[in-house]
């Protein structure tokens, strides 16, 4: 739901997310709000109460447009607000949001929403960072993307998206490609031997390797093994030559 439904199926056309739709894979539907309103001028916003700068989307046509969504999907889709107030959108919250069979997305303008639409529609309020931006519309197709290329169909692969970064907790491993030498600098050897069982052990470690240097912190939460964590500990105390 946003007022430039335009600028969003500019992006959800293209590459990955673009081709599931046209295979019927991905159901995406942007839908007006502007389209909602009781209005002549179709205006969406008003002066705030108690005055301020900005103006805010009104709650009116928001509330019309999502019966009308809920009632286009024959049930009532989760309603997540876009919204610098919200959790920070995680791997795991996305994952978990894959497995719903529909959700919706509001796409917030000017100053925001009247809280009173919060109130009475809206289950949860997503952030991708903590800094703001001119509309939910970014926001909005962040998630889109996250959440989509999870859903069966979308990529070749599961393996497309569980091995990248977060999705275990880690960060991703290193990628490389030919030439085999560039510039002096020479693809790990490992690499090219062809032992997949040496060469997935090399990519956990690398990962683990990735993490502990640049984000420490996500090692708290991650999933490891008793292999893992003494690959640490070697890395820790710099017995690691990885």
């Amino acid at each position: 739901m946003t007022l430039f439904p335009d600028m969003c199926e500019t992006v959800l056309n293209e590459s990955i997310i673009g081709r599931a739709r046209k295979k019927g894979v991905l159901d995406i539907h942007t839908h007006q709000i502007r389209d909602y309103t009781k209005n002549r001028q179709k205006q969406v916003d008003d002066y705030p109460y108690g005055g301020g700068m900005g103006m805010v989307m009104t709650a009116q046509p928001i509330a019309d447009c999502f019966r009308a969504v809920c009632e286009m999907a024959g049930t009532r889709p989760r309603l997540i607000y876009m919204s610098p107030q919200g959790q920070v959108l995680t791997q795991k919250k996305a994952r978990d949001l894959a497995k719903l069979p529909a959700i919706c997305i509001l796409c917030g303008h000017y100053e925001g929403v009247d809280q009173r639409v919060i109130d009475a529609f809206v289950d949860e309020e997503i952030s991708i960072g903590d800094y703001v931006v001119t509309g939910g519309e970014l926001p909005a197709l962040v998630l889109i993307d996250c959440i989509a290329r999870m859903v069966p169909g979308v990529l070749s692969d599961e393996q497309c998206f569980t091995e990248e970064s977060h999705y275990s907790g880690l960060l991703e491993y290193p990628h490389y490609t030919r030439p085999a030498e560039w510039e002096g600098r020479a693809v790990p050897e490992i690499l090219l031997t062809g032992n997949h069982a040496k060469i997935a052990q090399w990519r956990r470690e690398q990962a683990l390797k990735r993490t502990y240097s640049l984000r420490p912190d996500l090692l708290e939460h991650a999933d490891l093994s008793v292999s893992d964590l003494e690959f640490l500990e070697n890395l820790k105390s710099g017995d690691c030559k990885t």
